[in-house]
């Protein structure tokens, strides 16, 4: 398969999540702003609806490799700080069993080394670029 189209592919599946997840954090903020809450940030509700419209814009750019870099870059960021101020901790849910707990601190876990890994993912895609099927190399 050429580069540019496997390039192309990697764009969508890295771009999918962010479109997904900005959407429905601006349909419906208040889950996303519970779990703000419950990091100790402040002003939830603001940060849910930035949040949901950074994940959808910048995912939005990258689908169609607008401005690739500075988007994978800012992404890259986003998923770090969402991996460590979100996903790094224990879960401890009072009315739980501690098994429960136990499995949603397990799975906590894979979700920040997801982030982790996605960041990664578009370090690579930002330091070499959207590939040629791309809004930023159309003119080039």
């Amino acid at each position: 398969m050429p580069q540019n189209v496997v390039v192309l592919i990697g764009r969508v599946l890295l771009s999918i999540m962010f479109i997904m997840s900005g959407f429905s954090k601006l349909m419906d903020p208040s889950g996303t702003a519970q779990m703000i809450t419950g990091a100790g940030w402040p002003a939830p509700t603001a940060l849910a609806y930035l949040a949901g419209l950074f994940e959808l814009v910048a995912g939005l750019a990258v689908l169609v490799g607008f401005q690739t870099k500075i988007a994978a870059y800012l992404l890259a960021a986003f998923s770090l700080i969402t991996a460590f101020a979100f996903h790094s901790g224990a879960i401890n849910i009072p009315t739980f069993p501690p098994e429960a707990n136990g499995l949603l601190t397990v799975f906590n876990g894979l979700m920040m080394m997801k982030n982790i890994a996605i960041a990664g993912g578009f370090l690579v895609l930002a330091v070499f670029g959207p590939g040629a099927l791309s809004v930023d190399k159309r003119g080039a």
